[in-house]
């Protein structure tokens, strides 16, 4: 199916008014998070990559017009006009990897205002998704401290694009590896996995099920010690390690119970047996508050391996996202709705020390000891680079990390940066509202004064 079907009806229902009102002149929409979610000092930009995949192939062909018309009941010559229809604008987006305050935009499109519409509900759902699931492996990477993590939540995300997202983003922020082989080999990543309570159970007895399972990979191994009764399944773990003689690069993992109380249990057996290079991997309902609070209360673990509550962003799974038309035909353009009003014109995002960030004009000179975030990516329709490199992305994050004040970083409570608006983006913010509340006034003057009208 044409990913120009995948939008909501009312950017089909817009983009033909405009098409039959000749409405065709450059309009820039500006996509940007309004608030962090709660327990969010900062967002990671992603999904990037996807939206701009999507605007590179757009195009909308005539089974799309057929689709299109028969979900409005509408005769297909109706929308012919959208036949043919592709994007041709301009792009300037944060590279992925890069952290991101609330209200700066992560891209901003110029195109002719239809093609502008169009692609409005797809970008708004590749980067909002991506983003949400970055910023909860970003927190889960700080609070291991250094610690692997790994991701496991190819189970349990809404769909198998969300998963493989989910595995992407992780490699992004650092994680060591995912369970999703197919990612593991799209994105070259690392491939990890050990085995499930099915296989023990299968078996009988957990020094049979070990040993069965070193026979198929003689490599390093980890073993599931907690389908019956953990320590006993640790000792009978250390038991047959040494059987066989494995030790580095080994592990156990502990799925379910008592974390803290289990993990430093198995450390002791472990390193009674003479392991103690064997490590201790733990997983099952974790994200970045339990790995800080097992971390913080002194736990042994080697190892966190996350899913659910990661893979589909558990405790904020969506942002407070928008996409806002900011200027037409030259003209700046701005939303006045209470809670919800907009920056007018096309803007960029400068950074100095600190993460002491100004929302600017893009016309704008940066600031004395800034850099600017956004670049343009696309003109004419056409990526002026390739794809994103998952290895540039997380050097950029890892850079900004680095850089982002400790207080943004906190798992509980976290500050994020303020972010300020440069006085050319004060002064023409001012200016806009003046004019279009002077024309709202005007307006509702003359239609009160309309013949057989009361005031």
């Amino acid at each position: 199916m044409s990913t120009a079907r995948i939008t909501d009806l009312y950017e089909v229902t817009m983009a033909h008014s405009y098409l039959r009102e000749s409405m065709t002149a450059p309009a820039t929409f500006s996509l940007f998070v309004r608030n962090l979610p709660p327990g969010r000092g900062f967002l990671v930009a992603a999904g990037i990559e996807s939206a701009l995949e999507y605007l590179a192939g757009f195009r909308v062909d005539e089974e799309d017009v057929r689709a299109f018309a028969a979900a409005l009941g509408r005769p297909t010559a109706d929308l012919a006009p959208l036949c043919g229809l592709r994007f041709s604008g301009e792009v300037w987006a944060v590279p992925e990897g890069r952290i991101v305050l609330a209200g700066e935009p992560l891209l901003e499109v110029t195109a002719p205002l239809p093609e502008a519409q169009l692609v409005e509900s797809y970008l708004l759902n590749q980067v909002c998704h991506q983003t949400a699931v970055a910023s909860k492996a970003a927190r889960c990477v700080i609070a291991a401290a250094g610690r692997p993590v790994v991701d496991f939540s190819l189970r349990r995300t809404h769909g198998l694009q969300a998963g493989d997202h989910a595995a992407r983003l992780g490699g992004l922020v650092g994680f060591a590896g995912t369970s999703n082989v197919a990612a593991a080999g799209r994105y070259g990543l690392r491939a990890v996995g050990t085995m499930a309570h099915s296989y023990i159970e299968a078996f009988g007895d957990e020094a049979t099920a070990f040993r069965a399972f070193a026979r198929a990979h003689p490599g390093p191994v980890t073993f599931l010690v907690d389908t019956y009764d953990t320590r006993a399944g640790v000792t009978t773990a250390a038991q047959v390690l040494r059987e066989l003689d494995l030790h580095e690069g080994c592990a156990v993992r502990l799925d379910s119970g008592d974390f803290l109380e289990l993990s430093v249990a198995s450390r002791r057996i472990l390193d009674a047996a003479g392991l103690p290079d064997v490590k201790i991997t733990v997983s099952g309902g974790l994200d970045e508050y339990g790995i800080a609070d097992l971390l913080t209360a002194g736990a042994p673990i080697d190892v966190f391996a996350v899913g659910t509550r990661v893979g589909v962003a558990a405790d904020a799974p969506y942002l407070d996202a928008a996409y806002k038309l900011v200027s037409y035909d030259g003209q700046p353009m701005m939303k006045l709705s209470a809670g919800k009003a907009t920056a007018p014109g096309a803007k960029q995002v400068f950074r100095g020390r600190n993460f002491s960030d100004t929302v600017a004009l893009r016309t704008e000179t940066a600031p004395p000891g800034t850099v600017p975030v956004l670049r343009i990516v696309m003109t004419g329709g056409q990526r002026l680079d390739g794809p994103y490199a998952l290895e540039a992305a997380r050097s950029a994050f890892e850079s900004d990390l680095a850089a982002l004040p400790a207080t943004a970083r906190y798992i509980a409570d976290p500050r994020p940066p303020t972010t300020a608006w440069s006085d050319g983006l004060v002064r023409l913010t001012n200016d806009v509202r003046q004019r279009i509340e002077s024309g709202q006034r005007s307006t509702n003057n003359a239609t009160a004064a309309l013949p057989g009208r009361r005031g």
